[in-house]
């Protein structure tokens, strides 16, 4: 596929109704529904139907009901992929899932693999074993959720013949208040030493087990340097990322022909 020089991520940072899925995809479609023509991948939090919780008893579905359709329904109207974790049941197992849902309909997806023991998340659902690389208009894209962003080995990026394995490494999240200062750090962190640009997209608001969370989602380039800061607000910011210039630098800069090479086991 020949590769777009320039493309448009809208970064959707809201508060979340608890546990109530229906007035969250009402909310989240009156925010999104204009973005139709305006961008090529909206992005929303993780969890966003509910909210980060372990009731996946009460919350969780397969795919292609109510959650993946609608997200199929947002795809379709505003011809963007759309993106963000959900809670889906397979094979007797719950996953924190992140769906990449294409305007056509196609779906791909990534299982969150680090699982939030602090939460007894790990109690709850299975972890992903697979970091699948998503490619929209050339452009290749990792997908991580939360928690994955205190794991930079998950996301090393890898190199064949010059040519990097993903251009943009990006994170959905229900990352509290009380630690946002590492996922200022981090995400930057990610970008630098992947030579990629990074963003993430956070909630705000407080949920229902009384943990606040203030937003920063962020959009970094490939030498850490902040494009964009969502702050505390509640907001949809769209961005457009250069290739040229991250092609570039990764001539300009190869860093990643000094990497320490190794494989990852289970």
């Amino acid at each position: 596929m020949e590769r777009s020089p320039e493309i448009r991520i809208a970064l959707v940072q809201t508060d979340l109704h608890w546990l109530d899925k229906t007035a969250n995809m009402a909310k989240l479609e009156e925010k999104i529904w204009d973005l139709k023509g305006k961008c090529d991948l909206i992005v929303l939090p993780e969890m966003f139907p509910s909210g980060f919780t372990m009731e996946a008893q009460k919350l969780a579905e397969p795919m292609n009901l109510h959650i993946h359709r609608w997200m199929k329904q947002m795809a379709a109207h505003t011809n963007s992929v759309i993106t963000g974790s959900a809670i889906i049941s397979e094979g007797g197992n719950f996953f924190n899932r992140l769906l990449w849902v294409n305007p056509n309909g196609y779906t791909e997806h990534y299982d969150k693999r680090h699982l939030f023991r602090m939460a007894d998340e790990e109690k709850t659902f299975s972890p992903g074993k697979q970091l699948p690389i998503f490619t929209l208009k050339g452009w290749n894209f990792c997908p991580q959720i939360c928690y994955d962003l205190r794991f930079p080995v998950w996301a090393r990026n890898g190199w064949e013949d010059g040519i990097a394995g993903y251009d943009v490494l990006f994170y959905v999240a229900s990352w509290p208040a009380a630690r946002v200062s590492a996922w200022d750090a981090l995400l930057p962190a990610r970008a630098i030493e992947n030579l990629a640009y990074s963003f993430g997209v956070n909630r705000i608001g407080t949920d229902g087990n009384g943990i606040q969370y203030n937003g920063h989602s962020a959009v970094f380039d490939f030498k850490g340097g902040k494009i964009l800061n969502l702050e505390e607000e509640e907001s949809i910011q769209i961005i457009s990322l250069n290739f040229k210039e991250l092609e570039d630098y990764r001539i300009k800069f190869p860093a990643w022909q000094d990497a320490d090479s190794f494989q990852i086991t289970e």
